[in-house]
């Protein structure tokens, strides 16, 4: 599939925007300080994006509070359009604590019972936007609950019905389901409503009850055929690309400096969203797939090693000469 050209936005995100209170040290008392750090999947993609000189927007919800106005600043100073972006005046902006584990992968406890996000109705939905963007992203935490999951769905659909390609990232959190079942359900719907897919090791091993990844991938595949592009993040080991008969790998660019991982898989699914912006999905070839996962790989190094995710990401420059060391 190509890319539908004039188009006013490159990628239009909808889902959750919400303050990450990341680890940030000890107090003298001895306490854990934690630092507000804006976040949330979809608007780190659309931020890393916006490094890339991509024209974003975003639809989503916040609380009419502190933190509310908080992220709405964040995105306006990171380019995002806002005019998405409604305000709740009763319920609270969503809150997260994030806590590194050791070797730098996270834990979430989340506050949002109810948080805004979770509020967005299909009457707020922005036709306007979605009838103007090249691809739409989005994933999971905007499917949680029954009036969010009309507004994701209703975006879906406008999307497709507009010439769109549609990119979804299932982004599991499980505290946040009411069963396991359910989320599966509703995975499973981003899947079958996706042309692009970016998923993580362990997503697709819970989903699929595969331990092999192209297992994995051929399941998926005879699930929902229509998916072209199926891009899985793994950690330390790398990433992958799949598309048609070809199976892409590329290593893991390790920084001795890594702090923790929140917004590392955000970061390569931007990347690769601004490669599809450019190649499209036809015809596209194993060198193109296998510089676009380094270009992609690099990038998520940087925020690794960064506090936060949606205001650090990294400039093209600081990619290009990574790669340039690394590779060369």
């Amino acid at each position: 599939m190509s890319v539908v050209e004039n188009k006013k936005w490159d990628v239009v995100a909808l889902g959750e925007l919400l303050i990450d209170f990341t680890e940030n040290g000890i107090s003298a008392q001895g306490n854990p300080l934690f630092e507000a750090n804006p976040g949330g999947a979809p608007c780190n993609v659309l931020a890393m994006l916006e490094k890339l000189n991509r024209k974003t927007a975003f639809i989503g919800k916040v609380g009419k509070d502190a933190f509310g106005e908080q992220l709405k600043s964040a995105l306006v100073e990171t380019g995002i359009d806002v005019t998405g972006l409604c305000m709740d005046e009763k319920v609270h902006t969503t809150l997260a604590l994030v806590h590194t584990l050791p070797g730098g992968d996270r834990d979430f406890s989340f506050y949002r019972e109810p948080g805004a996000d979770m509020m967005l109705t299909e009457e707020e939905v922005s036709d306007k936007l979605l009838a103007d963007t090249k691809i739409f992203h989005f994933g999971t935490l905007s499917m949680t609950h029954e009036g969010v999951r009309r507004a994701t769905r209703k975006a879906i659909a406008l999307a497709k019905q507009n010439g769109a390609l549609l990119s979804f990232d299932p982004n599991l959190r499980p505290p946040l389901w009411s069963s396991m079942e359910l989320a599966r359900e509703q995975v499973l719907y981003g899947l079958c409503h996706c042309d692009i897919l970016k998923i993580s090791d362990n997503e697709i091993q819970w989903l699929t009850g595969k331990e092999d990844f192209d297992e994995g991938v051929c399941w998926i595949r005879a699930l929902c055929p229509d998916i072209s592009l199926i891009l899985l993040s793994m950690g330390r080991d790398g990433s992958r690309a799949y598309y048609k008969d070809l199976m892409v790998e590329v290593p893991a660019f390790l920084q001795e400096n890594t702090i923790e991982t929140t917004g590392a898989g955000d970061t390569f699914c931007g990347c690769m969203l601004d490669f599809v912006c450019r190649q499209g999905l036809k015809e596209l070839d194993e060198e193109q797939l296998t510089k676009a996962l380094q270009f992609a790989n690099a990038a998520a190094s940087f925020v690794t090693t960064r506090k936060g995710a949606l205001r650090v990401m990294p400039k093209r420059a600081e990619v290009e000469a990574l790669l340039k060391v690394r590779i060369s």
